[in-house]
């Protein structure tokens, strides 16, 4: 896990402010009276210090907005687009941008089966793409595919994960691309056949999110309250990609899991993939389309990302389960020097009590959203001497540090860091994002809401207070 560059890295986001959309359903079948987004993206292509943008997608609107903290609220509408196509129901979005001029595009598809290219600066629809023959999600070109391919991409440009209702993930190579053609007609595409692993192992309902970390996986399925972090045992991106060849085929049906990375034999068949973490997502119930997001810089923590189906938003630091990790190995040492103290880090805070008994009035734990030490927004480090946990700290306390930060209780799923509750009842987080540079988070789902979260920002305590969802209403 990587080290932490300054104290701030240990803040988590806090909600800034909520956007919510007038509701648009008297533009829908009467059978689908609920609006909401399905979908958001940042702007990936801009400076990382000027203020960053991004679109949301409901099923007959497009919004584009752009985020400061120089402003109150902290954001504002740049574009609005209407979709009046009559079969549209729109639930995916990406960006693109010309390769000349570097005008930015946003590209949108759903329902209708047509990818819908905006012109964000112009403010207009400038070409529409057809072909598919059914509900599209223009990362894929498979109408069964329902991830997110643009997150599924390995950093280096040669692995692709995909996932769908089959409950099935494969890890696909991609081959060298043919070279630009030079006349008129189109380079002949290549047709892979078979992924290098593929299992329904891991899962046991749809899945819906996929991602790489590294060169490990993180996925989640509809019906279980768990992402799952695990890894494809012998493969790494470090070695030279697999040919088309290797990859296994469907001739042995019965196998749930086939991967060129540790092929089965008659004789032998070797561990293919290794569950490593799962971390709990609550009160998901049977909702499809709750998808979570990993910002994942090589200078800054990872940080995971869920919303739920009850107005929950959690987080987790990954550095921080490294960090407990070396915490507790230290005190526990046996030979290590017990005049020396320990550094505790500031966020993993003893669990107190303002008064005895009165379990009512207890301190929110490292968890909270509201705490700033208990959830490790101060960045701070309390400098003590360990002689024995358990003398120093309380039972519960311990109970709830394993709980969140524990990585070697594989039969418990990790708690979040933190967690923000939305007070708009029953929202459902659909959909989430993280700028390019890991300040702003923002969530969307149903009721036509976004909310904005952020961190790294000094505190306002009159932030703390409720604000009611600002409404922006549909030309």
């Amino acid at each position: 896990m990587p080290s932490a560059i300054s104290s701030d890295e240990w803040d988590l986001p806090r909600v800034k402010a909520s956007i919510g959309f007038e509701d648009d359903s008297q533009n829908l079948a009467s059978d689908d009276q609920d609006t909401e987004f399905f979908d958001v993206k940042f702007y990936p292509y801009g400076d990382v210090t000027h203020d960053p943008v991004f679109a949301a997608v409901s099923k007959k609107h497009i919004v584009i907005y752009r985020l400061s903290s120089k402003i109150t609220p902290p954001y504002e509408l740049v574009q609005l687009f209407r979709d009046d196509d009559k079969e549209a129901l729109n639930c995916s979005c990406t960006w693109t941008k010309d390769p000349e001029t570097e005008v930015p595009y946003l590209c949108v598809a759903g329902r209708d089966a047509k990818i819908k290219v905006y012109d964000v600066v112009q403010g207009k629809l400038v070409k529409v793409l057809v072909g598919h023959g059914g509900i599209l999600r223009i990362q894929s070109n498979h109408a069964s595919l329902i991830v997110d391919l643009f997150q599924a991409f390995h950093n280096s440009g040669r692995y692709v994960l995909s996932a769908g209702h089959d409950n099935v993930i494969c890890l696909w190579t991609l081959p060298n691309l043919p070279p630009e053609p030079s006349g008129k007609n189109p380079s002949k595409p290549i047709v892979i056949h078979y992924p290098h692993f593929f299992t329904s192992e891991v899962h046991s309902g749809i899945v819906d999110c996929v991602a790489f970390f590294g060169d490990l996986i993180l996925s989640r399925a509809c019906h279980e309250d768990i992402i799952v972090l695990w890894r494809i045992e012998g493969f790494s991106s470090r070695d030279p990609p697999p040919e088309m060849s290797e990859a296994p085929t469907t001739s042995d049906t019965e196998r749930l899991t086939r991967s060129a990375f540790a092929p089965a034999t008659a004789s032998a068949c070797p561990p293919q993939y290794t569950r490593l973490l799962e971390f709990w997502t609550p009160h998901c119930g049977h909702q499809f389309y709750l998808r979570f997001k990993l910002f994942h810089d090589k200078d800054k923590h990872p940080i995971l990302a869920f919303g739920n189906a009850k107005a929950m938003i959690f987080f987790w630091d990954l550095a921080r389960l490294g960090s407990y990790h070396d915490f507790i190995s230290e005190v526990r040492d046996p030979n290590r020097d017990k005049t020396q103290p320990i550094q505790r880090p500031g966020w993993l805070a003893p669990i107190q009590h303002r008064h005895k008994g009165d379990a009512v009035s207890k301190l929110r734990d490292a968890a909270s959203d509201r705490e700033s030490v208990a959830s490790g927004r101060t960045g701070s480090v309390d400098v003590e001497t360990h002689y024995d946990l358990n003398t120093n700290y309380s039972q519960e306390t311990l109970e709830q540090w394993e709980l969140k930060y524990d990585m070697t209780r594989v039969e418990e799923p990790i708690r979040a860091h933190s967690q923000s509750n939305v007070t708009v009842k029953d929202f459902v987080g659909r959909q989430v994002a993280w700028s390019t540079g890991g300040e702003w988070c923002v969530v969307v789902g149903s009721k036509n809401l976004a909310i904005i979260l952020q961190r790294w920002h000094k505190k306002d305590r009159t932030e703390d207070k409720e604000r009611k969802p600002s409404q922006d209403r549909p030309s």
